[in-house]
């Protein structure tokens, strides 16, 4: 394992990208901005923005801009006590997506640990509006763990997505000091294993950011992990540190495409429908084709 962190400045050629252009990224961009919607794609600084905007896809983040946990993987900015969610934004996302057309949309969240059911009725009342307003769009939630409340993860899955994720992100040792003290590894994996019993059908995704200092051996462990938990959708991508202020973990290795496309044959081994798996994969990376494949395989 690399002991210090890779510089910015030795960034591999696989991980440089074009600035984000084209018709579709503009038009996206100019109506979420508009109706004062947040997208993952933007927040996170997602290198495949125009990639996915351009194929149809896009994702959404409810709940505000301020998160109440400091995840140090993430560029996300954190608040103990965010202001109030949005009342309107239902009908403002619902809206949005109807006028963009998207034939596939992941619906992401905040973690809003002060609020008395952490988001999750407004989650769903999310997707509920979506559902009336875009029936014909696919529908991805990427949920907080809602510290493994079931009733609350209930709540979301029962307004009816059309795949059901959260984010394991690391391995188990590391969990400690890449993600929150609220979070944990084992509660991540409780909440994916519960997907199962309350939407058997719906399928479960989940994703790995690697370069952080993780073995093979851990890596290959979380998605035999993630296999038994019952998700059948994986994404593993490189970590690219936000910034260098200090709050997010330092890249401790640049993993090179053959080691990627290594996890994803481990992982086509141990029987995930689908894999993406690459240096610039996010979770939401071409989530719309993971889907359709998925559900064919699922189905044959």
């Amino acid at each position: 394992m690399p002991a210090a962190e890779v510089s910015r400045s030795r960034f591999p050629s696989w991980l440089r990208v074009s600035l984000p252009t084209g018709e579709n990224y503009e038009r996206i961009k100019q109506i979420s901005s508009a109706r004062n919607l947040h997208t993952v794609c933007e927040e996170a600084r997602c290198p495949n923005i125009a990639e996915c905007w351009g194929a149809g896809t896009a994702t959404f983040m409810v709940l505000g801009e301020l998160c109440t946990r400091g995840c140090r993987f993430c560029s996300v900015n954190s608040a103990l006590k965010p202001p109030p969610p949005d009342p309107l934004e239902p009908e403002k996302l619902a809206q949005t997506i109807q006028e963009m057309k998207l034939d596939y949309i992941v619906l992401t969240t905040v973690c809003r640990d002060d609020l008395p059911d952490q988001g999750a009725s407004h989650i769903a009342s999310c997707i509920t509006a979506l559902r009336q307003s875009c029936p014909k769009t696919k529908i991805e939630v990427l949920m907080q763990d809602f510290r493994g409340d079931v009733g609350l993860i209930s709540r979301v899955l029962e307004a009816g997505p059309d795949v059901a994720a959260h984010n394991l992100e690391t391995v188990r040792r590391l969990t400690p000091a890449v993600r929150d003290s609220k979070a944990g590894y084992d509660q991540s994996l409780n909440v994916l294993s519960s997907f199962r019993k309350i939407l058997p059908e719906t399928p479960a995704k989940s994703s790995l950011l690697l370069g952080i200092g993780e073995t093979e051996e851990e890596t290959l462990e979380a998605l035999r992990d993630l296999r038994s938990a019952g998700v059948s959708i994986v994404t593993l991508g490189q970590y690219l540190r936000p910034d260098s202020s200090g709050r997010n973990v330092p890249v401790r290795e640049f993993l090179s495409p053959e080691r990627f496309n290594f996890y994803a044959d481990r992982a086509r081994e141990m029987g995930f429908a689908d894999i993406a798996s690459g240096p610039l994969v996010r979770s939401s990376y071409h989530a719309g084709e993971l889907f359709l494949k998925g559900s064919l395989s699922h189905a044959s």
